[in-house]
């Protein structure tokens, strides 16, 4: 089970799932985001990348607002900012993971795959290695699969590298990056903004890579 949001990260850990031998099922999550562009950037990798299933779900988070991914009332950050930033989607990967166990537990699937990072990441709580951690112990706590001594193993492949060394691990497993869409505002087509904290953060992943960066961006 891999979820994938269309993102950078998401597609280099589904390469990744699929290197290490899983037949993967992809999950992707219509939340009400701001960047619409990224769902279709999920089919596309699903699609190149040869899942057997991928479902993309209806979850309105939207309607709870509190996040400027969700409510266009609050604006995107266009630098760093101290602390967790309003780009934050509250409890938004557990709410993913849980849908992620419930497939995966109905399948039979042996390990959930998520692309969280803990190095070049915006700070959000839900992606650090005590948060997966925790969310391991409540796969064993909560499900059949666990009380009836099996397993279903959280894999974070991504958790301890840098952008850089994501966006080499993905070149290297035939990754089409320009397929990707990690822009927080991107418009319908994909074009990202250049401003805020995710496309810092991919600009600066593929210089330090020696990588040229296939973003299309809308500003300098």
């Amino acid at each position: 089970m891999v979820l994938l949001s269309g993102g950078l990260d998401s597609a280099a850990s589904l390469a990744l799932a699929r290197k290490s031998g899983f037949l993967c099922y992809a999950l992707t999550f219509d939340y009400g985001q701001r960047s619409r562009a990224e769902i279709g950037a999920a089919e596309a990798q699903a699609s190149a990348q040869g899942v057997t299933e991928h479902r993309v779900l209806p979850l309105p988070l939207g309607e709870f607002g509190g996040s400027s991914l969700t409510d266009t009332g609050i604006t995107v950050p266009a630098e760093e900012v101290k602390g967790i930033p309003s780009t934050y989607v509250p409890a938004r990967n557990t709410i993913f993971l849980s849908y992620a166990l419930a497939w995966a537990e109905v399948l039979g699937a042996g390990a959930i795959f998520i692309g969280v990072n803990a190095l070049d990441y915006s700070g959000y709580p839900d992606c650090r290695p005590e948060y997966v951690a925790a969310f391991q112990r409540l796969i064993q706590l909560a499900t059949r699969t666990g009380v009836e001594g099996g397993s279903i193993s959280l894999e974070t492949p991504l958790l301890h590298l840098g952008k850089s060394e994501i966006i080499q691990t993905g070149v290297r497993l035939g990754v089409n990056f320009s397929k990707t869409v990690s822009c927080y505002q991107a418009d319908a087509d994909g074009g990202a903004c250049g401003r805020c904290d995710s496309c810092r953060l991919r600009r600066e992943g593929f210089v330090a890579a020696g990588l040229a960066d296939p973003t299309v961006y809308r500003t300098a």
